[in-house]
């Protein structure tokens, strides 16, 4: 038994695209059951499915599951991505850039993050997903072009030039 134990567990190890394929098949098939799987739990409940509290039920029942599924397949389809996205590869996108464009992409990058946009979209559609996307963005660029005019640099610390790999000779956003 602790043979097929071990085996079992570096079996997604062994063959990875094996094991992608069938958690993805999983996941599918556990979110194609949640409309009948709440359906079915109201019925077995003495409430009527047509009354406002088995609306509620059914509701409930099919939502909060739905939620965690793609608050699962989000989160693993970030750290795949994150995986190859490391903060020092960020810090040397960033090494250079002035500081409003620095403060849009950190603006941005917290207002609009995958688990928000996949809950948006889950619950209320698209349209709603893309008006939070657009305003957010909007937001994010604007305040990069205020902070950006303000020219501020030359208040931070010495430490975040020492952070980043920046020519100080060759930026003239320094010098103000």
């Amino acid at each position: 038994m602790h043979t097929t134990t071990l085996s079992l567990k570096s079996w997604p190890q062994r063959q990875p695209l094996a094991f992608l394929v069938l958690a993805a098949a999983v996941w599918l098939g556990l979110y194609q059951m949640l409309i009948p799987a709440s359906e079915a739990l109201v019925a077995a409940l003495p409430v009527d499915r047509a009354s406002h509290l088995g609306g509620a039920l059914q509701f409930f029942f099919y939502d909060t599951p739905k939620v965690l599924l793609l608050l699962t397949c989000i989160v693993f389809v970030m750290s795949i991505v994150h995986t190859f996205v490391s903060p020092e590869r960020t810090r040397a996108m960033l090494a250079g850039k002035p500081l409003g464009v620095t403060f849009s992409f950190l603006i941005s990058a917290s207002m609009v993050n995958e688990v928000a946009l996949a809950l948006l979209f889950g619950m209320f559609g698209w349209k709603v997903a893309a008006l939070y996307l657009g305003l957010c963005l909007s937001v994010a660029i604007i305040a990069g072009v205020v902070i950006g005019k303000l020219h501020k640099e030359r208040y931070l610390e010495d430490w975040v030039c020492r952070c980043t790999p920046m020519r100080r000779a060759s930026s003239r956003l320094w010098k103000r």
